[in-house]
Parts: structure tokens; C-alpha cells; sequence
């Protein structure tokens, strides 16, 4: 169920998602536009981001232990989030393409929407907090969707 409390690891990761994020909205890709998004993907999107930000941070659960191999969950979590920093990294290199936005990253397709969906759910995994993977499972369904929308048609235009 979970522990309600402060979760400064929920914070972190939840800095880590946002931080390259504002950073973006200066290094948008010229032809970026997100008019034409699915409205149904869309809800669940932003359902999911508010859900997830709260229950990452309200619950302690989240928070490191003794170690145990239980653990192992909470490292899965970071290496995600690493990686998610840096296809980031990649991104601020690159040209800043449609192309690069939407990549993949060692194989994880849209890597930039799909990597802190997963270092999330392996976070709620480790907390033992079914809210946070159920918030998860709705922000992955609306945030992957969306770019994989968007992937397709840039796809069909080559």
C-alpha cells in the first residue's frame, strides 16, 4: 500500500525527468508540433504526470533502506533514469531533429519517453507502491503513444 512521508529519491528522480525538460523548451526541434495529438493519449498523459509526481513524492516507501536484494529494484530504477540523462546528453549534441527527439537508445525505442516510464515503475516496484506503477501504467500508455504517434509521421514523410 505504502507509507505516507516525504521521498527525497522520488524528488531526485522527479528532478532528473523535469530538469532536461525545461532545458528543451529552448532546444525544441524546429519542426516540432503537437497539434494533431491523440486526445484519448493526451488525458492519460497528463493524468499520469500528476499522478506520478505525487505519489512519488508522498510516499516514503521510495526512500533507500538497508540493503537487501530487494535493492536491486532501486538500481534498476537509477540506471533507467541514467540513461534517460543520458539520451538527454545525445539529444543537447545532436542537430536537434524531429529525428533525434524521437530516437531510440541502445535499442528502447522513443528512448526519450519510454526511459522514465520504466525507471518509475522499477521505482514502484522497489517501493512496493501499486500506486505508483498503476500511475506509471497510465503516464506510459498516453506518453509512449504520443511519441510513438509522432515517430509514425515522421516515418511516413521519408
Amino acid at each position: 500500500m505504502g507509507h505516507l512521508g516525504f521521498s527525497y529519491v522520488g524528488l531526485i528522480f522527479l528532478l532528473m525527468l523535469i530538469v532536461p525538460n525545461l532545458i528543451w523548451t529552448k532546444h525544441k526541434p524546429e519542426e516540432y508540433n503537437y497539434q494533431n495529438e491523440n486526445k484519448v493519449l493526451l488525458a492519460l498523459e497528463r493524468v499520469g504526470q500528476i499522478c506520478v509526481t505525487c505519489t512519488a513524492l508522498i510516499f516514503s516507501d521510495f526512500n533507500v533502506r538497508s540493503w537487501s536484494l530487494w535493492s536491486f529494484w532501486l538500481v534498476v530504477a537509477v540506471i533507467f533514469m541514467i540513461l534517460y540523462e543520458c539520451w538527454w546528453i545525445r539529444y543537447f549534441k545532436s542537430k536537434k531533429t524531429l529525428r533525434d527527439f524521437y530516437s531510440s537508445f541502445y535499442g528502447i525505442p522513443v528512448a526519450g519517453a519510454t526511459l522514465p516510464v520504466v525507471a518509475f515503475f522499477f521505482l514502484g516496484v522497489y517501493g512496493k507502491v501499486i500506486w505508483l506503477i498503476r500511475s506509471v501504467i497510465i503516464l506510459g500508455i498516453g506518453h509512449i503513444g504520443i511519441h510513438l504517434q509522432h515517430l509514425k509521421e515522421i516515418q511516413s514523410k521519408i
